[in-house]
């Protein structure tokens, strides 16, 4: 069985964020990890690589900047057996439209049963692109899914739903969105590190994608336009009260009433 496991480096928002003139993340000059429920859709794949190591080969594609080639090494440390990273100038700027296209056009130039991608990336929280892709590639997609099953030519997927789930079953090839609860991604082993690091990193640019005009890459592909960003929002300064015990007992519980908290 083939996986692909689509993987986002994404800002670590621990470390603030910075935006480009047009609105757009700067991603070049942030602290960066791999998004976490693409990490979680990567744990899933690994574990059904090890029901089978020697059928089941796992890679693993991002698009971004040349750094974006870290969370490859990271994934490839963690067990996946390889890594593409499909970078280029003309592919900055895009939206999910343009991303998921970018992708789909890449993974035209693969063998695959089943696609994973995280649900959403926690620097747009659109949980879009994983949909797009299955869309732009026509096969069947599950979302949401928090337990992920193989049996015959088949995937089997608990999709989380309100306060119970749905279990959906769907032939391969099949695209497969996954929840972080999916499972706790394992640790990076110091000989997966190792390989990780001397292994070679395909890097795939315009030229590689299949099918994909170039009216829907990048910036100028994207319909999606920013109209304000910002990395904080601003509070008021508050109300300041100064009050006797007695009166302040009244006046918190006055304010909790208007707020409906009691």
């Amino acid at each position: 069985m083939k996986i692909v496991v689509c993987v986002k480096q994404v800002p670590d928002t621990k470390g603030g964020v910075k935006f480009n003139p047009d609105g757009t993340l700067d991603r070049a000059a942030m602290m960066t990890i791999m998004n976490p429920d693409d990490k979680a859709g990567l744990e899933a794949a690994l574990r059904l690589k090890d029901q089978d190591p020697e059928n089941t080969e796992v890679t693993v594609i991002t698009m971004g900047l040349p750094k974006a080639e870290d969370v490859l090494r990271e994934a490839m440390a963690m067990g996946a057996d390889k890594g593409i990273l499909v970078t280029d100038r003309v592919l900055g700027g895009a939206d999910t439209w343009a991303t998921s296209q970018t992708l789909a056009g890449a993974i035209r130039n693969l063998e695959y049963d089943l696609i994973i991608t995280g649900r959403q990336a926690i620097d747009g929280d659109t949980a879009q692109v994983g949909p797009q892709i299955s869309e732009h590639l026509n096969i069947p997609v599950i979302s949401y899914a928090q337990n992920i099953k193989v049996e015959g030519d088949s995937v089997i997927v608990e999709r989380q739903y309100d306060d119970r789930y749905h279990v959906l079953k769907a032939k391969m090839p099949c695209l497969v969105t996954a929840l972080a609860e999916l499972g706790e991604p394992r640790y990076m082993t110091p000989g997966g590190i190792f390989d990780a690091c001397a292994a070679e990193i395909t890097v795939w640019g315009r030229a590689n994608l299949v099918d994909v005009e170039d009216s829907n890459l990048g910036l100028k592909g994207s319909p999606t336009q920013i109209a304000k960003a910002s990395d904080k929002v601003r509070k008021g300064a508050g109300e300041k009260v100064t009050l006797d015990p007695a009166e302040s007992v009244d006046y918190i519980v006055g304010k909790l009433k208007e707020k409906h908290v009691i």
